[in-house]
């Protein structure tokens, strides 16, 4: 329901390029298009991604994530691609702890980042929190047991949020966009202090490429964008750079299974450490890059609609079908998006609900 097929319409005609419309679950169809195709790299993008739609409705993510997995990781078997990648998410991971809740620029010079001593890294045992992570995490796994008992040639990388242009604005970055430019409420889970790392969608792509090209068979890389931040301050960011009032932030009640944490992202080594240390874009940047998107193409009169009563977050999904819709990328590690469990897990406390979850519809 996110994609756009006019995104693509700069490619179409090429001799080297096609669009075939297909359920990844439908294994004859699956099957079909490979006899056609031939394919020799195959990369999955393919994915239900929301949390919060994850919570309403677990079996579609069931279903896409893993059953999905499963019959492209088969069609790749029987037509012989000789590199299968899957695309994943640092959400597998569970959440960091919060040590440096008030943030720290200086963070990163002593290892971690502005929030926490610590990243995730490739080794980072998995600890899922929602239906959404944990049929990435179940993906993940058929994913590496498919090398050790086929042999298939598997490479997987979990990244940290994507953002970018033609985003589907469910997520926080472009439904905050959004909203704003039609001056309707910001919805924010809880007080907003939830941390993620950021990653540009292209810096993801560079990065995936890179992988496919030079990744050693069988490795994980985790992909970050190096941007950490409190969802409060990514509203507000955005609020400054549309010219709105902060008065249009609103804070809803918290998600269902919400964690207290932060997400983030360490690439370790095709060597990991090349993968780690590709240069990504600064948030307030990407940001630019998105607001233009979503301003230029009507993108408020398409998913501006049904911003009700500010309470539950899902009366601020847009229920229309979108016309938009890619994610962001960068390099991180990421639980599902690097997320920190605060030092005081006490009810009340002052980190409850922070460093988790997609701020606003994320």
């Amino acid at each position: 329901y996110a994609g756009d097929p006019s995104t693509l319409a700069p490619l179409l005609g090429q001799p080297n390029f096609r669009v075939a419309k297909v359920d990844i679950c439908d294994r004859e169809a699956v099957y079909g298009l490979f006899e056609e195709e031939h394919p020799d790299v195959v990369v999955n993008f393919a994915a239900e991604s929301h949390v919060d739609r994850s919570i309403e409705d677990p079996g579609i993510f069931l279903q896409t994530n893993i059953i999905g997995t499963a019959t492209m990781m088969d069609a790749c078997r029987k037509y012989g691609v000789q590199r299968y990648h899957q695309v994943s998410t640092d959400e597998v991971y569970g959440a960091l702890e919060l040590t440096r809740p008030a943030g720290d620029p200086a963070g990163g010079e002593s290892g971690g980042g502005p929030f926490g001593e610590e990243f995730f890294t490739e080794e980072t045992k998995y600890n899922p929190h929602s239906p959404y992570s944990a049929s990435k995490a179940s993906s993940d796994h058929f994913v590496r047991a498919y090398h050790d008992t086929y042999g298939m040639p598997t490479l997987v990388t979990n990244c940290s949020n994507n953002y970018g242009p033609y985003q589907f604005p469910e997520k926080l970055i472009p439904l905050m966009i959004v909203n704003a430019l039609a001056d309707r409420p910001l919805p924010v889970y809880g007080r907003g202090l939830n941390v993620r790392d950021w990653l540009y969608v292209a810096d993801h792509c560079k990065a995936i490429d890179l992988v496919v090209n030079h990744g050693r068979i069988g490795e994980v890389y985790n992909i970050g964008g190096h941007n950490e931040m409190r969802n409060i301050d990514i509203v507000r960011l955005i609020c400054r750079k549309l010219g709105k009032p902060e008065s249009l932030i609103t804070y809803v009640a918290d998600r269902q299974g919400r964690v207290d944490a932060r997400d983030r992202k360490r690439p370790l080594g095709l060597a990991r450490a090349q993968v780690h240390s590709l240069k990504h874009a600064r948030v307030a940047d990407g940001i630019d890059e998105a607001a233009a998107d979503h301003g230029a193409a009507g993108d408020v009169a398409q998913f501006g609609q049904g911003a009700g009563a500010a309470g539950a977050r899902q009366n601020f999904l847009p229920d229309r079908r979108p016309v938009r819709g890619a994610q962001g990328h960068q390099f991180t590690r990421r639980e599902g998006r690097n997320n920190r469990v605060a030092a005081d897990r006490r009810a009340g406390s002052a980190h409850d609900a922070s460093r988790l979850g997609d701020a606003a519809i994320g």
